[in-house]
């Protein structure tokens, strides 16, 4: 299958050749250039999310390089089982996929991303693998690439703008990895990337890809977790499944997108967001106008100019279209706070910040007669955020043990400004 850029202006490629090169020439994102249409009984037989995966992906990579390695790549990249479960009232769940190596979702695409890269030719001169994050990203990212020959990771973050416990992740890998703590907000973080990204004398001299969600490499692969789930539940229950995704840069609300889009029994998609309200103003009928960010306690999600916006517009060319497919709420710092309260008192589940602008969405939903069986996806361990989760429930929160391994080590990030000819010089003489 070929692969073509939002934007119209740059050849079709094949799968690995989009995500080498992470972002294409003309500055588009690239998305396939057809969808397959699937059913639940193409998954026959097929239950533990690697079977499930490899089914899903197979289409996309028809034809690619990497076709032949596809059931090895997503043994290796979807080893860790997410769990769906109950969460309080009937009709209600939660899709845990905080169980990778740094407690995060954005294990999933990271590591299979990086297994991709990995499996293709070696290079002459290592690819330097760019990512901005507003605080999981990097640290998934760094993981999957930490070590591996021919890859470097440069990680841009916001300083000051993570929480201790994610900044400490970033900056405890060492080696092929390097971790700039950025004086700025994360949309800097992100301008800074797109602009090394699509500098095209600069990749000429140092050969440079992307693992933000702009990656395709990051997109596919998060779509095989809701595929899974809306599958398990469809068996059990015969009824679709809806999902309230928390999302800032758009990236793993728009796996679930495009799983509904392939066949798959996905309901309703609603968009969570924090008091950065671009996606919630524009789905409520306003235009799409990007800002700055600010900061919220759903730190991950503090965008103000969401990439992935750009893909959702070339799949929903009709305004009108795109508001009918999904929905979108604003969740501010102090309902974000009550609903953790909230759900650890009635549940007893601990959800760490961006789970709960989810589980605060869902019991709006439900206050207004919502009908339907519905899943929060749970994006991050609530161990990650001990200085906003556990003053909340007034508790401890466990940390799981590869999170506990990553804070027993050491950990540095350089200071960085927001100044892009001075983060080309750095890429040139790293």
């Amino acid at each position: 299958m070929k692969m073509i850029s939002t934007r119209g202006m740059a050849p079709a490629v094949g799968a690995s050749e989009a995500m080498a090169a992470g972002l294409a020439p003309d500055g588009g994102l690239y998305m396939p250039a057809t969808l397959p249409r699937l059913a639940p009984d193409d998954f026959a037989g097929l239950a533990r999310l690697p079977q499930i995966a490899e089914r899903l992906l197979r289409p996309f990579f028809a034809g690619d390089p990497l076709e032949t390695r596809l059931p090895a790549i997503c043994r290796e990249a979807f080893a860790v089982e997410p769990a769906l479960r109950p969460l309080g009232a009937p009709g209600d769940y939660l899709l845990e996929l905080f169980h990778g190596p740094t407690a995060a979702f954005k294990d999933y695409g990271a590591g299979f991303l990086a297994a991709c890269l990995a499996a293709l030719p070696a290079r002459e001169r290592p690819l330097t693998i760019v990512v901005a994050t507003s605080g999981d990203t990097g640290a998934a990212v760094a993981a999957a690439f930490h070590e591996r020959p021919g890859f470097r990771v440069l990680i841009l973050y916001p300083d000051g703008r993570v929480s201790p416990r994610q900044a400490h992740q970033l900056g405890c890998f060492g080696g092929n990895v390097r971790a700039l703590r950025v004086a700025g907000n994360f949309d800097d973080c992100q301008r800074l990337a797109k602009s090394m990204l699509s500098d095209t004398a600069l990749r000429a001299e140092a050969p440079l890809s992307s693992a933000n969600s702009i990656s395709l490499g990051r997109l596919l692969p998060q779509m095989a977790y809701y595929a899974q789930a809306s599958l398990a539940h469809w068996r059990a229950n015969r009824r679709p499944l809806g999902f309230v995704v928390p999302t800032g840069n758009l990236g793993n609300a728009l796996a679930c997108v495009l799983v509904r889009h392939l066949g798959l029994p996905v309901g309703g998609i609603v968009l969570a967001g924090n008091a950065n309200q671009v996606l919630a103003e524009f789905f409520a009928g306003g235009e799409f106008r990007p800002r700055p960010s600010i900061p919220t306690l759903a730190n991950a999600m503090d965008v103000g100019a969401p990439n992935n916006f750009e893909r959702l517009d070339w799949l929903y060319p009709d305004e009108t279209e795109l508001r009918r497919a999904l929905r979108a709420e604003s969740v501010d710092d102090l309902a974000i706070a009550a609903t953790i309260r909230a759900v650890r008192s009635g549940t007893g589940e601990i959800l760490c910040p961006h789970t709960a602008t989810a589980a605060q969405v869902l019991q709006r939903l439900r206050a207004r007669g919502e009908p339907g069986d519905w899943c929060v996806v749970a994006t991050a361990h609530p161990a990650k955020f001990p200085d906003v989760v556990e003053p909340l429930v007034g508790a401890p929160v466990p940390l799981p043990p590869a999170l506990a391994q990553m804070l027993a080590r050491p950990s540095e990030a350089e200071p960085a400004a927001p100044d892009e000819e001075a983060m080309r010089a750095l890429i040139r003489a790293w």
